[in-house]
């Protein structure tokens, strides 16, 4: 499966955006997760959401802030991040999984464990 991210841009603080990622590919059957980079840091994760939308997960720092959400007819997954702050500032990117037993397994923020990558796009929070 390849995957586009899109959505980025620069905003203010305490703005909102967007992210979309669309996938391509016979099956969109995966657990569908988002993370970022920032400059000089390590990814880290941010938010998942298994098949069937039923099931969400989201790293501290942006639980209450962020919604991730899937269209599995589009074929796309997406990112509502409010309440943006200068530190959300980073390049995100969408993964995949097909390892169905992730949110069991607990490991839903470790990136090694994601099987396809998008390209990534920036967000810029000034402050």
């Amino acid at each position: 499966v390849q995957l586009q991210a899109s959505g980025g841009g620069l905003v203010q603080a305490g703005g909102s955006l967007r992210l979309s990622c669309a996938a391509s590919g016979r099956t969109f059957s995966y657990i569908m997760g988002w993370f970022r980079q920032a400059p000089g840091k390590e990814r880290e994760f941010v938010a998942a959401i298994s098949w069937s939308g039923g099931r969400t997960y989201y790293a501290d720092s942006v639980k209450g802030r962020f919604t991730i959400s899937r269209d599995n007819a589009k074929k796309m997954v997406f990112l509502q991040m409010n309440s943006l702050k200068p530190e959300d500032t980073a390049v995100y990117y969408c993964a995949a999984t097909r390892k169905a037993d992730l949110f069991y397994s607990g490991s839903t923020y470790v990136p090694n464990e994601y099987d396809y990558w998008g390209q990534g796009t920036l967000v810029t929070v000034s402050s």
